[in-house]
């Protein structure tokens, strides 16, 4: 078989990044496919610190599959379409690894496809080299393990399934890692949002969700301070506006979410602020109202604005 691309979601999170990498791995050792792994954008700096500390060059950036000459592709933490690659309806899909909500998602052949309620695809990519008794060297354990304290925010997010403790656990232990300490140390890597201008802020860990015909963008920054990131307010909502109007996106949601104490702070903008409000029984002032509880952008926001959406 020819050449086979590997590759997580647009604006990869550190998830998208490690169960690709790791996946491409797998995949030629388990499947002997010619299997490469790339990236649909940059790392953010909380990838950049993983991939520094266990010595694990970037994957290269790709924009098209077939301008690369692949036509064949495997798909991890992600299969929704207008999340992937730009030429997605034109490849085959070979595969899917993904730990989210199958939508939008329609293939002309099978494939082979692994969707698991747990807290990142790292963690399903993990137990599939030990199904098929593969060594686990200390970078593909450091990014395994660093994909699922991303997603999981260290085990702390609702999304945490009662599997990913061991799985950590087991990682860290063939990562040389303490848990706590590099799972911490992550995180705040992440929260490093002075140098970032408005525009990447928003973009940094975004995805577009097609509801009842409308495309609703949601975006998540992880800090320490959400004050700190309101008295940017002003021109965070410029950035938003013109993102709207360049990409279409009928709504714009983005999530602050305080690490530390595990709350977050909805900004919103567009045309369907009722629903946004109805979604989470709250009132927006300013354009903003905080979120008590809220970590998890997949279980805490995606799903009650699907159903306020779709009302």
């Amino acid at each position: 078989m020819s050449k086979i691309f590997v590759f997580g979601h647009q604006n990869p999170d550190t998830d998208a990044i490690g169960s690709s990498y790791a996946f491409a791995h797998l995949a030629r050792q388990a499947y002997s496919l010619d299997a490469e792994v790339v990236a649909l954008g940059e790392p953010n700096e909380e990838t950049r610190f993983a991939l520094d500390y266990f010595g694990v060059q970037a994957p290269r950036v790709v924009e098209s599959a077939q301008a690369e000459g692949v036509n064949t592709v495997i798909l991890t933490d992600h299969n929704e379409f207008q999340q992937s690659i730009s030429d997605i309806s034109q490849v085959t899909i070979y595969g899917v690894v993904d730990h989210h909500r199958v939508a939008n998602f329609e293939t002309a052949n099978p494939l082979f496809m692994r969707v698991e309620p747990v807290g990142s695809a790292s963690s399903i990519v993990y137990r599939m080299f030990k199904e098929n008794n593969l060594e686990v060297s200390r970078e593909i354990a450091g990014l395994l393990l660093s994909g699922l304290i991303s997603d999981t925010l260290l085990l702390k997010s609702p999304t945490t399934h009662t599997t990913d403790h061991k799985v950590a656990q087991e990682l860290a232990e063939l990562a040389g890692v303490s848990l706590e300490e590099y799972g911490m140390n992550l995180l705040k890597a992440g929260t490093n949002l002075a140098s970032k201008s408005e525009a990447e802020l928003i973009d940094i860990d975004a995805k577009t969700f097609e509801l009842n015909g409308n495309a609703v963008r949601v975006a998540q920054v992880n800090t320490v301070d959400i004050k700190e990131v309101l008295e940017r307010q002003e021109a965070l909502e410029g950035a938003i506006l013109e993102a709207m109007a360049k990409e279409g996106y009928s709504d714009f949601v983005l999530m602050i979410t305080d690490i530390v104490n595990s709350n977050s702070e909805i900004l919103a903008l567009g045309s369907n602020m009722d629903k946004v409000e109805k979604a989470f029984n709250f009132v927006l002032e300013n354009n903003h109202a905080f979120l008590e509880g809220a970590v998890s952008r997949k279980k805490q926001v995606v799903p009650q604005l699907t159903e306020s959406f779709g009302a």
